[in-house]
């Protein structure tokens, strides 16, 4: 392999789901209460969720806590237990109704942020990839013709794909919904495709 060269293409899109990581926090004087009490609310959250319109499957545990906390060690003041929920939401329009249902549950509601995706990314990744794949093949060209060499075929192709989540900064469910008023927005996102190309001499 005679030339190593890398390629960046980058594509605008509008992201179309909902990733929102929600969950149910309480504290009680015993483990056992905490548990009970923990999975009784992330129960509620669940049904609140089902009953909103979100499908079973797009409901999936992501955390699961129970532990003591203390006055002055080695005196436990109280047990805090926790249950994160992260919850996919395919309409966006419904993206506030969803984050009112989570703090509707009640004190026990915790909104630890979202973060918006592109469900069917396969067409602007393949538009990158040609940007991409163009761009490392011109500095080839480039690179051949400053060498004084004629430029040979392809021998190697190595792809990296990045897509960052858009996150919303994080708030209590309380404040969320003293905000209710201002919609979710979830902006654009750059779908990017990284190419490495290896080539020869002819």
């Amino acid at each position: 392999m005679d030339i190593t060269v890398s390629g960046e293409g980058s594509v605008l899109v509008a992201p179309d789901t909902l990733r929102l990581h929600a969950g149910v926090e309480v504290r009680r004087a015993s483990a056992g209460e905490a548990f009970a009490a923990v999975r009784a609310a992330a129960a509620r959250l669940g049904e609140a969720l089902r009953q909103a319109g979100i499908a079973p499957e797009d409901l999936s545990t992501a955390e699961l806590f129970l532990g003591p906390e203390y006055e002055s060690y080695p005196k436990v003041s109280a047990y805090r237990a926790a249950q994160g929920l992260q919850v996919v939401v395919r309409d966006l329009g419904r993206g506030d109704h969803v984050i009112d249902t989570v703090a509707g549950v009640g004190e026990e509601a915790r909104l630890h942020g979202v973060s918006f995706e592109v469900a069917e990314p396969g067409e602007a990744l393949a538009e990158a990839r040609v940007k991409a794949f163009r761009q490392a093949a011109a500095k080839a060209a480039q690179y051949a013709e400053l060498a004084g060499r004629p430029l040979g075929r392809v021998v190697e192709v190595q792809e990296v794909v990045g897509a960052p989540p858009v996150p919303m900064r994080q708030m209590a469910a309380e404040t969320l919904t003293a905000q209710s008023d201002a919609s979710i927005s979830p902006g654009r996102q750059s779908l990017t495709v990284h190419v490495r190309l290896g080539y020869e001499f002819a």
